[in-house]
């Protein structure tokens, strides 16, 4: 059963995703893993190689995981893990890990925003509460949107990560409002739309790629969907600065 129409009257503040929602998130990604590289062929190159060795890498990646089941939520510890794993397996000194973390970490802040976000941010940053909410390790203050955010949200510090309920209620709790009068806005069904729903959250799908009016699997229902910021300004009726 689909959840009924937006009601704009309960809105009165908003968490807002952050990864594919604000910014494309995997070129991000795919820069900070070329900067880590560059960085490990300097000063750890038989570390480098494992890197780039797309099996190795992948082997790595699942024995962290294994390791660290009870760490998954916390994609910073894993990545900075992952390095001193294949730093250990290539025989170079493991303690190097939190330098080339760093710098992977900080070509991660270095986002390039999609051409609505920073409108809709001063727009609807200017009505409503705006709580970031994110399973990612973005930071809003090193990308330099802070000033628009009331709090930041992340699923390390929950301790659990979007789709489960808590991370959305912590949300809800940082605007200062109940779920019921908060409004998630995000970029994945599975995540955003069906873990806000089930915190009791009103949402909405920002669908930039169309996938809504695709056939397909069966997917959680938002309140509405939109395919960019811009939409969204408008569905809120939000006046633009």
């Amino acid at each position: 059963m689909a959840p009924p129409p937006l009601d704009l009257a309960r809105i009165r503040a908003i968490t807002l995703d952050l990864d594919d929602t604000l910014w494309p998130v995997w070129p991000t990604i795919e820069r900070a893993e070329q900067v880590l590289l560059a960085w490990l062929h300097r000063h750890a190159p038989r570390t480098a190689a494992l890197v780039a060795d797309r099996a190795s890498a992948q082997a790595a990646r699942a024995a962290v995981r294994a390791a660290h089941a009870e760490r998954l939520h916390d994609l910073a510890f894993l990545r900075r893990e992952l390095i001193r794993h294949q730093l250990r397996e290539a025989g170079d000194d493991p303690q190097w890990a939190d330098t080339a973390f760093e710098a992977f970490h900080a070509e991660r802040q270095r986002v390039d925003l999609f051409d609505d976000a920073l409108p809709a941010l001063r727009a609807l940053s200017a009505r409503y509460p705006l709580v970031a909410l994110t399973n990612g390790s973005a930071d809003v203050a090193r990308i330099g949107i802070a000033a628009y955010f009331q709090a930041a949200v992340s699923a390390r510090e929950v301790g659990v990560a979007k789709p489960d309920a808590r991370v959305f209620l912590a949300g809800a709790a940082a605007a200062g409002w109940p779920p019921e009068q908060v409004l998630h806005v995000g970029d994945d069904p599975a995540l955003d739309v069906a873990g806000a729903l089930a915190a009791g959250m009103q949402t909405v799908w920002v669908d930039r790629k169309g996938e809504a009016a695709k056939p397909g699997a069966e997917r959680p229902l938002p309140h509405a969907v939109v395919r960019g910021m811009d939409e969204l300004v408008a569905l809120l009726g939000v006046d633009r600065p």
